[in-house]
């Protein structure tokens, strides 16, 4: 049947022969679909292959092409499969839709990409957060990554992707009996992934040569379509390193401050030199955070060897055409260099360029002349590019407080840092039911527009009881996906089956439900919620009118603090009362998000202001008609109106005690769920409907999914950023 198995039944042949089928159509058609991650937001091709084997699917962690290499060697049992569920007119029209898409040039596209068309966009980013099954990701940083570019295809935006391919990921996490985190690193099978391994011009694996004081590292390029858009990621797992460059790129994260320069200098300057080996000169670069900022240095190189640029013409060249997004207002998440490691791995580069390499070091210091400041890889991309802008608005402020000394001569309000606020790929997570309400309410082109105001406004026409019911819906799905995880946690740790049993029928559908999921870093304050735990029993136990939670997400394998966090509450299970109300899932990953976004009561966020640059994990909830409970800080900060979810405290700060910052909030958080969200939620009609606060959840919708979508946040990153970049026009974004 196929190269690998050749014999085919008469049988199986004949049925084929009837239906105008040669063996390996629908098979290859399936192949070709999973090799394009564009399957992976569209429903209807996810369908597919789960119905292929619902239970291998699962545990596959919904890899496609692992799941088809299963039938590899027996297709008779794949075509079994396809005609006991008449599959094969599915297959046909997923993949017409896919070569339609490819094909396609959206409209939008067509009137508005301008210049773009010749010379694209080039996004660097140190993790890509697309799908579960391509874990080359760990959370927010990857997955709005992931969103941006999953929107640039959609949009028909050029743009090529630049990463680094880690054949063990990020971390597993497991849970001891203690509720300790334990990391365990997989290695992922690249025969599993849909990758393809980019050859030069002779048809040999291609390398790419980055060069060190101590010698050279190579690294090879592997591609993933993802939509329209191509994925080039840089791996140094070749032959023709040294062994401890060889597991260089293994892991995300991971490693020492000098792991992270060698692989800050990989993606920065071997991404530019990868792109330009596969003939692609972009006309834009864009830096998504400081870890690959050495890009611009590169990019100064060739432009002062191949077109006879001065050191200063060359970085004005490369200010002008580059765009840089900061992500974090916390200090400790911007990566430094001091001199040793910088005159080791950097040195080359400076010769290179021509300039003594103290006046490289100056580019990545605040304060040039000062030689015992380091080097720091968010002023070097600040210092290189023309169009800078934090992820919110109030992030931008912050920003602007943070970096103001780059500019000594201008007030902290006229430092050139704008803002783009974050946001989500709707088809990414949106939840097929909600979909389907939309479909039948919105006008017939609502995606084609989802960033306008007029289309999410139809919301209101839509019954309460059919959004409340399509909400249960979700959560009880949610509820039976938290059994089955905590089910298995427990028989992990080989727990009693009094405890199995516990988990089995944990959550009560009809309880109000709270989650919280992100990374435990301390200033997230995670426990913040914790404070008054006689308060806590109280209100989790009323037999009326209870609550309940769910927990997940990781903390890095150093962070001994935000480990600390998660054994806190992971401890709650054996609390008599609590135990039964607050449930710790392990493994956050994109599926676990997908799952609580969509089907939890209220999202609930509680960062220490203004520490949360943006904060997206909510806005993927609004989407799913969850009500958002948070801290004023990030996308919140600009969201909140007073009627489309709650806040906690009133955005404001102590400047100079925490202590006082965390015990207001804790405070308010307490009295805006006793006396606000409980009430509204358990306050119902005849019908069990709570009218009051369905309106609030579609106050929610339609004030916010078309301001935070991704689509929205691509327009305006090529209006105010692309477009002026590759056309050397002037934009007031950052008033430079």
């Amino acid at each position: 049947m196929s190269q690998t198995d050749p014999n085919i039944s008469k049988q199986l042949k004949d049925k084929l022969d009837s239906l105008g089928l040669n063996a390996e159509t629908l098979y290859d058609k399936c192949k070709a679909m999973a090799n394009n991650l564009w399957w992976s937001w569209h429903p209807e091709i996810i369908n597919v292959f789960r119905d292929l084997d619902p239970d291998l699917w699962r545990k596959l962690d919904h890899n496609p092409i692992a799941l088809l290499r299963t039938y590899e060697n027996d297709q008779e049992k794949f075509y079994d499969r396809v005609f006991e569920l008449t599959m094969e007119g599915r297959i046909n029209y997923a993949f017409r839709k896919l070569k339609q898409y490819m094909t396609d040039r959206p409209i939008w596209a067509k009137t508005n990409i301008g210049v773009l068309g010749a010379r694209p966009v080039a996004y660097f980013s140190l993790e890509f957060g697309i799908h579960e099954s391509v874990p080359i990701y760990s959370g927010g940083l990857g997955v709005l990554a992931g969103d941006h570019v999953k929107s640039a295809s959609g949009m028909g935006v050029p743009l090529i992707a630049v990463g680094l391919f880690y054949d063990e990921g990020y971390f597993k996490q497991h849970l001891d009996s203690n509720g300790n985190q334990q990391e365990e690193y997989i290695n992922t099978k690249i025969e599993d992934l849909p990758m393809q391994q980019v050859l030069d011009k002779d048809g040999k694996p291609l390398r790419i040569r980055i060069e060190t004081r101590d010698g050279a590292i190579f690294a090879r390029v592997w591609k993933i379509q993802v939509g329209r858009v191509e994925l080039y990621l840089l791996d140094t797992d070749v032959e023709e390193n040294e062994q401890c460059n060889r597991k260089l790129t293994s892991r995300l994260y991971g490693g020492t401050n000098e792991d992270r320069i060698r692989q800050e200098l990989i993606v920065g300057v071997g991404g530019v030199r990868a792109l330009r080996a596969v003939g692609i000169n972009p006309g834009v670069f864009h830096l998504n955070e400081g870890h690959c900022a050495f890009a611009t240095l590169e990019v100064m190189r060739d432009y002062i060897h191949e077109d006879g640029m001065s050191f200063d013409e060359a970085q004005h060249t490369v200010n002008r055409q580059t765009c840089f997004t900061t992500h974090t207002p916390v200090p400790a998440g911007h990566d430094r260099f001091n001199q040793q490691l910088m005159e080791k791995y950097l040195t080359p580069m400076s010769q290179a360029l021509g300039v003594s390499f103290d006046q490289l070091m100056a580019l990545g210091r605040v304060h040039p002349e000062d030689h015992n400041e380091t080097f720091c890889m968010t002023v070097l991309g600040m210092k290189m590019a023309r169009y800078v802008n934090g992820v919110s608005n109030l992030h931008g402020v912050v920003s602007r407080r943070m970096w103001k000394d780059l500019w000594p001569d201008r007030d902290e309000n006229s430092a050139p840092i704008g803002h783009i606020t974050n946001g989500v790929h709707l088809p990414s997570w949106l939840a097929g039911p909600l979909w389907n309400l939309y479909n039948r309410t919105f006008v017939p082109d609502w995606y084609d527009q989802m960033y306008l105001y007029e289309v999410w406004s139809d919301i209101y026409k839509v019954e309460p009881g059919e959004l409340w019911e399509t909400h249960q819906l979700l959560k009880n799905q949610l509820i039976e996906f938290v059994r089955r995880r905590v089910t298995r946690q427990c028989v992990r740790r080989n727990e009693s089956e009094f405890s199995v049993k516990a988990a089995q029928n944990v959550l009560d559908p009809n309880a109000l439900l709270i989650g919280f999921a992100r990374r435990f870093a301390t200033y997230k304050r995670a426990t913040l919620f914790m404070d008054d735990l006689d308060w806590m029993r109280r209100i989790c136990s009323n037999p009326e009118k209870p609550v309940q939670f769910v927990f997940a997400g990781k903390a890095h394998p150093a962070d001994e603090p935000g480990k600390a966090l998660i054994k806190k509450i992971a401890e709650l299970r054996k609390d008599p009362v609590l135990g039964k109300n607050i449930v710790f899932v392990e493994d956050y990953d994109i599926n676990v998000a997908r799952h609580l976004v969509q089907g939890v009561d209220v999202w609930m966020n509680n960062p220490r202001r203004p520490l949360e640059a943006s904060g997206t994990s909510g806005q993927k909830a609004v989407l799913n008609g969850v009500l958002n409970f948070s801290v004023l800080d990030g996308w919140w900060a600009e969201a909140y109106n007073g009627v489309n979810g709650f806040a906690i405290g009133n955005g404001r700060a102590h400047r100079t005690d925490d202590s006082i910052t965390d015990a207001r909030d804790a405070a308010s958080l307490r009295d805006t769920l006793e006396n606000e969200i409980i009430p509204l939620f358990y306050d119902r009609d005849v019908d069990g409907v709570p009218l009051a606060w369905v309106e609030r959840m579609k106050n929610s919708i339609a004030s916010l999914a078309w301001r935070f979508s991704a689509h929205r946040m691509v327009v305006d990153y090529v209006t105010k950023c692309y477009l002026p970049a590759a056309g050397n026009v002037t934009c007031d974004m950052n008033r430079r």
